[in-house]
């Protein structure tokens, strides 16, 4: 069965991966596809994320609750595979007898060059999903690269590969003046120089001068996001400080949740449909930390419902009365495939 946009099944373009690790060489399969992103996260410790793309190649990997610049570690993400990726004995994605999560995008598993922009980039793009992942040098001047994606991206996720520096995140409900930063838990920052003052258009993502997006020579990667119906949405919501708090249409079962308080300091939360597989969902991980999984916690507790989602705690990262939110999520199933097939709560 096909979806209006190929999507009917989204678990062939994002699945989530559960794994026990083994102290030496794993093969980690089941997640259905040859992913081009992987972001793996201990479960039981505090490691830091881990996160790798075909892109940049493997053995090297970035941290999302991290400032480091791309670190080379044979002994981490060894291949990328026709149903996973293989792992070295990096303690912090396969530490003997240790839980891990591993979330896992689909790009186009190849690279092509891509002159859209002022900056020639190197793209992995998937239009059908809407995610790309690009490569690019920068200019420290005003600039473009092209994504790939052939509609505009809703959200960008930047990080310079060669320097010591905060990660950069475009989200369309902020709008192109304004940034944050997946590694802190910082309100929303204004600056003209990040987007150039200009929104991403369907063929590129506008760049600035701010060091974080664009210094002159320094090696950049970023993951783009465009929203596709019944895959994938990015949006934004008002908490309400209660426990029967805010519904956010979403027009498909969510797989995967990222949320960010914009207007206050406020964690990363991300939650998936397998930690623990059921409603009322108080598992999360957070971006910007290493911190381990939390179980159980009524105060950023969720409920993942056919057509979207209901806050159900009422922690400041997740629903303080007036409080402004932005999300990513990723389907588990559209509410209504092509063929009338609906989904149905967990």
């Amino acid at each position: 069965m096909s979806y209006t946009n190929g999507l009917d099944d989204p678990t062939l373009y994002f699945n989530t991966k559960l794994y026990t690790g083994n102290g030496t060489a794993k093969s980690i399969t089941g997640v259905g596809f040859q992913p081009d992103w992987v972001w793996i996260k201990d479960r039981d410790n505090a490691n830091s994320h881990r996160l790798f793309d075909g892109v940049r190649g493997i053995h090297k990997k970035l941290f999302s609750n991290s400032t480091s610049a791309e670190v080379t570690d044979v002994n981490s993400l060894t291949s990328f595979t026709a149903d996973g990726f293989d792992s070295g004995s990096d303690s912090g994605m396969n530490g003997s007898g240790v839980n891990f999560v591993s979330w896992n995008w689909l790009a186009s598993n190849s690279t092509a060059s891509n002159t859209d922009g002022s900056i020639t980039s190197t793209v992995s793009a998937n239009t059908t999903s809407g995610f790309s992942i690009v490569s690019y040098t920068g200019t420290g001047a005003n600039a473009t690269i092209g994504h790939g994606l052939g509609v505009a991206p809703k959200m960008v996720i930047i990080k310079d590969l060669s320097a010591v520096k905060d990660w950069g995140v475009y989200h369309a409900s902020l709008g192109n003046t304004k940034y944050l930063e997946i590694n802190t838990s910082d309100a929303e920052g204004t600056a003209p120089n990040a987007w150039n003052n200009t929104s991403p258009t369907s063929s590129v993502v506008n760049l600035g001068s701010r060091d974080t997006l664009n210094t002159l020579g320094d090696n950049y990667i970023a993951y783009c996001f465009a929203e596709k119906k019944g895959f994938s949405k990015f949006g934004s919501y008002t908490g309400n400080g209660s426990t029967d708090g805010t519904f956010v249409y979403t027009g498909f079962k969510p797989a995967w949740l990222m949320v960010k308080r914009t207007d206050s300091t406020g964690s990363w939360i991300m939650k998936d449909n397998k930690r623990p597989g059921y409603n009322v969902n108080g598992s999360y991980l957070v971006a910007n930390d290493n911190l381990a999984e939390s179980t159980g916690s009524g105060n950023v507790a969720s409920d993942e419902l056919s057509n979207g989602f209901k806050i159900r705690g009422t922690s400041s990262s997740l629903n303080t009365s007036g409080g402004s939110y932005i999300y990513m999520a990723f389907a588990e199933n559209p509410f209504v495939t092509s063929t009338g097939i609906p989904a149905t709560a967990r």
